[in-house]
């Protein structure tokens, strides 16, 4: 079976257009769940969490270093993979890593701190 659907008038969408035009353009909407600071604003920063190959090292939880940025607001945390490649050597970094994404604004006080712009 086939079904067609269409206006019985004409063309659907120049009749949609036409109401538009009347109408005008829709207002933005106010949206709550939006925060204060726009996401182009935020920059996300990152340290190694200390883990090395061959279960070497200790790893360092985010919230551990997250103590690290001080007064710096973080918005979210989150632990990744820097995806590069790497030797497999034990003691050799992991490439695992605690990102945290903060306001642009304090980007230089946090590379100050010892972190790096998370580019990823």
């Amino acid at each position: 079976m086939l079904f067609v659907f269409g206006c019985a008038t004409g063309n659907c969408r120049s009749e949609k257009m036409k109401q538009e035009k009347k109408e005008g353009p829709m207002p933005p909407k106010d949206n709550k769940l939006i925060p204060e600071t726009s996401l182009s604003e935020r920059v996300k920063v990152f340290k190694y969490d200390g883990t090395l190959q061959c279960a070497q090292g200790k790893k360092i939880d985010l919230n551990v270093m997250q103590k690290d940025l001080k007064d710096i607001k973080v918005y979210n945390s989150f632990s990744d993979n820097d995806g590069m490649m790497r030797v497999q050597l034990c003691g050799s970094l992991t490439g695992n890593a605690n990102v945290y994404e903060i306001d642009r604004e304090n980007l230089k006080k946090a590379l100050s701190l010892g972190f790096k712009e998370w580019l990823k």
